[in-house]
Order: C-alpha cells, then sequence, then structure tokens
C-alpha cells in the first residue's frame, strides 16, 4: 500500500511538473475583451452609441457591425420605436468566434417597438360618430382606442338559404340589403366552415347576385386541385357551408359602440365610440409596417425584454384575401402546383421573423395589438428559442416554428427548437381559424410550460401533411408537448370545428404528449367534435402520458384512422371515456377515464403546468351515475343508460313521438345545484323542459354540449321533456349536487 502511494504521488508530481513546464513554455493568453455595450433610444441618431448619444435602432445594428473580437450588448432605451420598415439583422449582425450579439432593454426600460400610424384630428359627426382622415398608404384593417381593439362594424348571419354560394359568387345583395349599400365593394364576407375561416371583398353587386374579389374567392371554392378533396368538402360552394358568418366593413353596420368602418374611397375611417372614451384625447392606432424585426440567416443571437406591437398582415385587405386553409395559413395565387399535402400553404405576416436562425434566442419579449401573428421560426431554424414572453390580443396566432416542406434539405430543416414559458391569451381574435402554438415539420422541437387559454380553435398543433403519400415520409420525429396549460380552447362563440387542445398531424417517431393540463376544450359546443387530444388523419408512433384531461366537448383523446399507427395512450386522467384508439396498433392502458373527482396524483400535474402552474378545477360529484335512467321508449340499442355511463361517445334516443322524455331517479331526495345536459351527435334534442320535483325550467333552441342548467332544487327525479313531438337523444345528462 505505502508503496502504491508513493508511486501515485510520484506519478501526480511529474504530470504536476511537464503541466508548469507546458504552461511557462506556452505564450501568455490573452484575456477575452470585455463585451462592448451601445446604446440606442428612440430618437437616437449618429453613431456614438453612449449612454448620453444614444444611436438609432439602424445605427446601432451598424456599429455592432465593427465589433468582431467581443461580446457586444445593445441597450434599449424606454419608449416607443416607430418603424416603417424592420430591423433587419443577419449574418453580419451574428456573433463571431463564440462571441454573442445582444439585443436587450436598459435595465428598468421598457422599449416597444411600433409599426402603427397614429390616426388624428377626429371631428363628431351627427349621431354620436367620430370621422378621421387617414394618411397616404396607411389601410386601417384594425382600430385600437388606447391600447383597446375596435371591432370593424359588422352584421347578422346571413343563412345559406338566402346567401347562397357558389363557385361563381353569392346570392342575397337584394333580400340583406347590401344591393343598396353606399361602397358595397369596401365590405368583406366572413364565412366558418368546419376548422376553416374565408374572408373576401364583395367585388360587385348585380341585383341579387354578388361577386368577390380574385383570387380570393376561387382559393375559397371547390376544384382548384390544390388543397386535396377533403379540403373541397369544407370550400365555400360545398355542402357544408351554412351561410356568411357575417359581413363587415359598411357604414349601414355601424351601429353599437366600439365599431368602425374604413371608406377607401375618401380615405377616412369613422368609429364609434365606447363608453367613456373621448376622441379628442385617446390616442388611436391603426397597424401599418408588417414587420418588426426579421433575423434572416442570423446566429447566435438574443433578443430579450422588447415589446412589439401594431404590426400589420396587408394579405387580407388585397385581393388575396384570406382563403383559409388550416391554422391560420391560407392558399394563395391564381394558380399553384397541383398538391394535396399542404405544401404550398403561406403562412401570416408576423412581427417577428427567424430565417434560417442557428443559436437564436428571443426571451421576455412582449406582443400585443397585432394584425397578425406574433413570431415566425422557419426555413430551418436550428437550436433557436422563444421563452418566456406574453402574446395578447393578437389577429392571427402567435407562434409558428417551422414549415410545409414534409423532406426538406439539411440545411432547411427545422431542428432542436424550443418554444416555452411563454403566455398566449386571445390570439386568432380575427383569423379565427388559427392557433396559439403551430408546429410544421420539425424534428426534437421541445414546447414545455406554455400557459394557453381563450383561443378560438385549437391550442397547440404539430404536424402537417395528412394522409398524403408525400408526406407518409418526413423529417417529424422526437418531439415534447410537456407541462402546458390550455384552456378555454375552440371557444363556442367563434364555430371553428374539428379540432383539439393539442392537435397533431403526419408520423412522428418518438414524439410524447406530457403531463399538459387541459380542461374546457368546445365546452359548451353545438357539435360532437372537439377533442382534448386530437392525433388526426396519419398521426403515429406518438405517446400520450400523464396528462389531466377535463371538461371536452367530445373525446379527451382522438385517434380515429386506422392509418394512424403505433399510438399509445397510457395513464392520463379524464371525467369522460373515449373508444378505443383506431389506429392499427394503437393501445390505450392504465387510463382513469370516467372520473367525478380528479385524484391527488391528477391535481398534482395539473397544478404543475403551465407558465407558473395554477388553479385546477376539482370536478363535481354526478348523482346521475348512481341513479337508474329510463326514458318514454327506446329507439334501437340506444337505451337510457348511455346518458348516464360517464361517456361523452355514448347516445341515448327516444322515438320520435309526442313528450318524448329521458329521466333518472336519484333513489332519494337530493339537493340539486347544477344540471348539465350534453346533445347528441346529431344535435336531436331541442326546446326541452329540464323538469325537477319542484320546478320546470324550460330551454330554447337545441341542447349544447353541454347546456349548463343552474338552479337550486330538492328532488329526486330529473326529467328532460321535449315540448310537443320529438325525440329524445342525450350523450350526458350530469346532475350535481
Amino acid at each position: 500500500m505505502k508503496r502504491t502511494a508513493h508511486l501515485l504521488r510520484g506519478t501526480a508530481a511529474a504530470v504536476t511538473t511537464t503541466f508548469l513546464a507546458a504552461l511557462l513554455a506556452a505564450p501568455t493568453a490573452q484575456a477575452a475583451p470585455a463585451a462592448r455595450t451601445l446604446h440606442a433610444a428612440p430618437d437616437g441618431d449618429g453613431t456614438s452609441c453612449t449612454v448620453s448619444r444614444p444611436c438609432s435602432t439602424d445605427g446601432a445594428r451598424d456599429r455592432a457591425r465593427t465589433e468582431r473580437d467581443r461580446d457586444v450588448r445593445v441597450l434599449l432605451e424606454g419608449g416607443t420605436y416607430r418603424l416603417d420598415e424592420p430591423l433587419r439583422l443577419g449574418a453580419a449582425d451574428s456573433g463571431k468566434d463564440g462571441r454573442t450579439v445582444t439585443w436587450a432593454a436598459a435595465p428598468g426600460a421598457r422599449p416597444v417597438f411600433s409599426g402603427g400610424r397614429e390616426i388624428t384630428g377626429w371631428q363628431r359627426d351627427t349621431g354620436g360618430t367620430w370621422t378621421a382622415s387617414v394618411p397616404d398608404g396607411v389601410t386601417p384593417r384594425q382600430l385600437f382606442v388606447d391600447g383597446e381593439r375596435a371591432v370593424r362594424a359588422r352584421g347578422e348571419a346571413c343563412p345559406a338559404t338566402v346567401c347562397d354560394a357558389t363557385g361563381a359568387g353569392m346570392t342575397g345583395a337584394g333580400a340583406t340589403g347590401i344591393a343598396d349599400w353606399q361602397r358595397p365593394t369596401d365590405a368583406e364576407a366572413v364565412i366558418r366552415i368546419r376548422w376553416r375561416n374565408y374572408h373576401c371583398r364583395i367585388a360587385g353587386v348585380s341585383g341579387d347576385d354578388m361577386t368577390f374579389a380574385q383570387p380570393c374567392w376561387t382559393n375559397s371554392s371547390a376544384g382548384t386541385d390544390r388543397t386535396g378533396p377533403a379540403w373541397d368538402s369544407t370550400t365555400v360552394d360545398s355542402g357544408r357551408y351554412s351561410g356568411v358568418a357575417f359581413f363587415e366593413n359598411a357604414p349601414e353596420l355601424l351601429d353599437e359602440p366600439g365599431e368602425f368602418t374604413w371608406n377607401s374611397e375618401a380615405r377616412t375611417v369613422t368609429y364609434l365610440p365606447r363608453e367613456g372614451e373621448d376622441m379628442r384625447r385617446d390616442q388611436v392606432v391603426t397597424p401599418h409596417t408588417e414587420q418588426l424585426l426579421v433575423l434572416d440567416g442570423a446566429h447566435d443571437v438574443t433578443v430579450s425584454g422588447i415589446g412589439f406591437a401594431y404590426a400589420a398582415y396587408r394579405q387580407p385587405d388585397t385581393d388575396e384575401g384570406y382563403a383559409g386553409t388550416q391554422a391560420g395559413l391560407t392558399l394563395t395565387g391564381a394558380t399553384g402546383p397541383v398538391d394535396h399535402a399542404g405544401r404550398y400553404y403561406t403562412k401570416p405576416a408576423a412581427a417577428v421573423t427567424v430565417r434560417g436562425g442557428r443559436r437564436v434566442a428571443i426571451d421576455r419579449a412582449v406582443f400585443r395589438n397585432l394584425g397578425g401573428a406574433g413570431a415566425i421560426l422557419e426555413a430551418g431554424t436550428k437550436d433557436s428559442s422563444l421563452t418566456r414572453s406574453a402574446f395578447t390580443d393578437l389577429s392571427s396566432g402567435a407562434v409558428y416554428v417551422g414549415d410545409t416542406e414534409p423532406r426538406p434539405g439539411a440545411e432547411l430543416a427545422g431542428e432542436r427548437n424550443t418554444i416555452a414559458y411563454n403566455t398566449i391569451h386571445r390570439s386568432g381574435v380575427e383569423y379565427t381559424d388559427s392557433v396559439g402554438i403551430w408546429a410544421g415539420y420539425e424534428a426534437g422541437l421541445t414546447i414545455d410550460h406554455n400557459t394557453l387559454g381563450h383561443l378560438p380553435y385549437s391550442g397547440i398543433s404539430v404536424g402537417w401533411g395528412w394522409n398524403q403519400p408525400e408526406a407518409q415520409q418526413s423529417v417529424l420525429r422526437d418531439n415534447a408537448v410537456t407541462g402546458n396549460r390550455i384552456t378555454h380552447v375552440m371557444e363556442v362563440a367563434q364555430e371553428q370545428h374539428d379540432g383539439g387542445a393539442i392537435y397533431t398531424q403526419g408520423a412522428q417517431p418518438g414524439t410524447v404528449l406530457s403531463g399538459n393540463y387541459v380542461n374546457r376544450s368546445a365546452f359548451g359546443n353545438t357539435e360532437r367534435d372537439g377533442n382534448g387530444i386530437y392525433l388526426d388523419e396519419q398521426s403515429s408512433h406518438i405517446l400520450v402520458e400523464k396528462n389531466v384531461i377535463t371538461r371536452i366537448g367530445y373525446k379527451w383523446v382522438s385517434n380515429w384512422a386506422d392509418y394512424g399507427i403505433g399510438n399509445t395512450a397510457r395513464g392520463n386522467w379524464t371525467d369522460t371515456a373515449a373508444p378505443a384508439l383506431g389506429g392499427t396498433g394503437s393501445v390505450m392502458t392504465d387510463n382513469l377515464t370516467g372520473l367525478d373527482r380528479l385524484p391527488a396524483a391528477a391535481l398534482a400535474v395539473a397544478s404543475r403546468a403551465g407558465v407558473q402552474g395554477g388553479p385546477v378545477e376539482q370536478l363535481r360529484t354526478d348523482l346521475a351515475r348512481t341513479g337508474t335512467a329510463t326514458q318514454s321508449s327506446t329507439d334501437g340499442t340506444a337505451t337510457a343508460a348511455l346518458a348516464s355511463d360517464a361517456d361523452t361517445t355514448t347516445d341515448s334516443r327516444t322515438q320520435a313521438e309526442a313528450g318524448a322524455w329521458w329521466q333518472v331517479d336519484l333513489g332519494t331526495k337530493r339537493h340539486v345545484r347544477r344540471i348539465e345536459v350534453w346533445n347528441d351527435a346529431s344535435s336531436t334534442t331541442a326546446d326541452f323542459d329540464v323538469v325537477t320535483d319542484d320546478r320546470t325550467i324550460h330551454v330554447t333552441g337545441k341542447a349544447l354540449r353541454p347546456t349548463v342548467v343552474d338552479l337550486d332544487s330538492r328532488t329526486r327525479t330529473v326529467k328532460i321533456m321535449v315540448r310537443g313531438t320529438g325525440s329524445v337523444a342525450l350523450s350526458q345528462v350530469l346532475v350535481h349536487p
């Protein structure tokens, strides 16, 4: 032992001596120069870029290019940077030789890049409206009064029986009064069909007929062969078209406070103020500049603490309009290649765009009051991130990552990007088919601990391509959607369908959806097609594990296609059941379904989800599932018990008859405070009474999923009964104490 120790000591001494000799012989290492700090301000100019003499943003960028041997920090003083064109950063503005370039808010400052143009000189009209001239080159598609979004004046819905759409145009100009409008060609038709959204400007009116701007209308119609056969079933001239959601931007429709119209001929905007607004004092801004920050080929760049506001999205104001395909992407151009896999769809304009970036980090940014999207990372961006940022009041989606080409070259493949700890609230305000976070063909993407709420369509969408041959082999793989909090999505008022809180497409081996809290997706919907986690079409080889999914309009998890293969759902918690995963080789195991109380383990997962965690909606005890269900008659095998089996995918159904009813006997009188009536798949039950032992409550129109009736009753029975002749068909009835 002593000999060994002596040998080790000798060896260590020899190594140390050799190391010291080499160190002494080596030239003296030069310490890295200190980081160069440059300063910019909204009114900055010159080239000094000091605290006392700050530069403009372009000046700071140009000065930073001269610093080649050190880290560079550009500190932005507080205030509004009004941009006529975006700040562009490229390879010349990147970190060099292991160095980094950082653009950040100065300590305590709140810099905001703005694409807005202020509208001033308001004059009061008769009738309470105010009008102002608009500068040349500015088209006010959106208007914000002291930061609050105004609404383009809109009318009522027009059913297909009046506004009958064909590939050539639409009827209804006479019946709606559009034929008598002063400027019908300033107005647009807004149409929602399933998951799609269309905005096309009226091009002309002749009698009862309307034509629309091209190529918007052609791209919104069937037969282009640029979207695929399934898309032709959801076009404006398809059988699923039920009418116009509303027409907008006509002075004849200006009748509600907070609405405005744009007169393209007079170049004026007219606004009806909300209570408390003063047009002589309030700041009125319209988005104008389309992009605010573009990083094209940049690398080793960090952007931190900067706000982005009032960026525009100009395409919908052109004859292209907005021919929505899915998730905020559109079909553009009068012609294009035949394609059924969505490879040539167009993303919206965004306030921040990163193209081909490497190690680009956007952190603690604030995106608000935008006419388009928040941020896009595309064209082969790799090892980049968008973190700890806030998005609110966006016309389109918040974040777009990746592209629509299934097999891009290595340089154009999106890899190892991260979207984490962001808050997204009220995106898709105008283009309601948009999603909170969209990812195309990405590999190694992480979407982690984001909080998303109050969105019109899906929350997070990963993958593309459906079941088309060109998309069956792609770069999609190893993506992780983890720890996100997604609540109040697929909101009913926006009438978008066939989506989910988390939506996927395409085979993506190694992809995991885990630890997410999903609550109230498509809750209160009019159709049975809103899901918690939706493995659509060719979604394959995806693991769905340890998620908490509650209060869903349809299925907690859906994998309906037999060609969506090899998926696994295990260890999840939910308050409903779902049919087995439809894909070949797909399995469900160890899921706790049909819960009427969340256990401690589920509450722990849900409470940790999101940016900072948060409260969890505990489920309410359901008295109906332990009661005895009966009904006035039974249609086929649709027994009464199927409405109290904790499964929103099965239905009870009576024959069509006078006074048809469904009832549950609770066994003894119970104190009932809430009843939820879930309509069946065909929305059969309508104009019905909810009857307890001590009261009757009438519900007009169709039952939703669910219709919620709050009451204070002591009752043994709860009955759902139609007035007149009809059928009672129910997916579920919940009775809460």
